[in-house]
């Protein structure tokens, strides 16, 4: 009798302590997620990037993320928890068979871009007087898919009272600088006589964000967008083992874990595992297409809400303490990867 009347006892407390917990984290997750719906709104009526309309929002209320507001631990949960599940549910949109109509030397070209700029961005970073925490992010959001890569990239970085504003920085620089690219590639596409192949891989390699990348490929034809895209996502197909180089370099430094963590991240993140699962799952066939278009959708809404989340817990004045050698690096960094690009398209013709 005596473990039948404990029994019942036990779940109102667990259920009072997961209530407690869904009350103290939801006000910060609904206004993240308000947020979010907002930048999509402004994105679909007029057209600007909804990850830059959800970070500048976000910017606007900074205040509720101050301490002691109802709202600070489900912004901090959006900003970390709500992003690493979105990253992961990228890899439902990765398949092997995206590399069977490019070919061998164009899919090298591809594969060779990101890595020399990573490391041409690492090598650039010193002469900008930049670190090579600003310095690594920035190069892996240029060179593999812009702010999805740099929230993914930051997640594995040693955090300091800089990460934040770096990021919500990284986030702008790449959304606007591929904006930029969307109206500007085409044009150079066709001034360079680019075949349809040539045009795809071109604007597939070397714009920043997804979105703008189909923008600029259909703007030309259907063919041209259709190539664009799957480059692109080859790119962020590398977003996974970059990450775990990344970590595993800075495991190899012998960097302290977060003080907030307390413990010594795991070899491979959770939300790296999960985007590999996902993209094997895909490329197998065994995530039906109107399952893999749902998760893709989750994704980008995750990801959406997280860089409001990500808005809201920096300071824009702050922003400005970051400098104009900042701005130049990324520019930089962007204009390497396109000139790599146009070279290896040259000499491949």
């Amino acid at each position: 009798m005596a473990e039948r009347s404990e029994a019942p006892g036990l779940l109102p407390g667990r259920w009072h302590l997961s209530r407690e917990t869904f009350m103290r984290v939801f006000p910060g997750i609904s206004v993240s997620l308000l947020v979010a719906v907002a930048a999509q709104f402004l994105s679909e009526h007029y057209g600007a990037p909804a990850m830059l309309m959800a970070l500048l929002l976000g910017l606007a209320l900074n205040f509720l993320a101050d301490e002691g507001t109802r709202t600070r631990a489900g912004i901090e949960i959006s900003a970390k928890t709500v992003l690493r599940i979105g990253v992961a549910l990228l890899g439902a949109r990765i398949s092997i068979q995206m590399l069977d109509d490019l070919g061998g030397a164009m899919i090298l070209l591809i594969i060779g871009g990101v890595l020399a700029t990573i490391l041409f961005g690492l090598a650039v970073g010193a002469l900008f007087g930049r670190g090579w925490r600003l310095s690594l992010l920035t190069a892996g959001a240029v060179a593999i898919c812009g702010a999805s890569a740099a929230m993914a990239i930051a997640a594995v970085l040693p955090k300091t009272d800089k990460s934040e504003r770096n990021l919500a920085f990284t986030v702008i620089a790449v959304t606007i600088l591929s904006t930029i690219a969307m109206i500007l590639y085409p044009v150079l596409s066709g001034w360079f006589g680019f075949t349809a192949l040539q045009s795809g891989v071109f604007l597939g390699g070397t714009i920043h964000d997804v979105a703008q990348v189909v923008g600029a490929g259909f703007s030309i034809n259907a063919e041209v967008g259709e190539t664009a895209t799957v480059v692109k996502l080859i790119r962020v197909a590398m977003l996974a083992p970059v990450v775990l180089i990344f970590s595993l370099a800075i495991r190899a430094r012998g960097f302290e874990p977060n003080p907030a963590e307390g413990r010594r991240p795991p070899l491979l993140p959770g939300f790296v595992t999960g985007f590999l699962i996902l993209a094997c799952l895909n490329s197998i066939g065994a995530i039906p297409a109107l399952l893999a278009g749902l998760l893709e959708e989750l994704s980008r809404w995750a990801l959406l809400t997280a860089i409001a989340a990500v808005g809201i817990k920096t300071s824009l004045i702050k922003m400005f303490e970051v400098g104009g050698s900042a701005v130049g690096l990324v520019v930089t960094q962007t204009v390497f990867l396109a000139a790599l690009m146009l070279a290896g398209l040259y000499f491949m013709a």
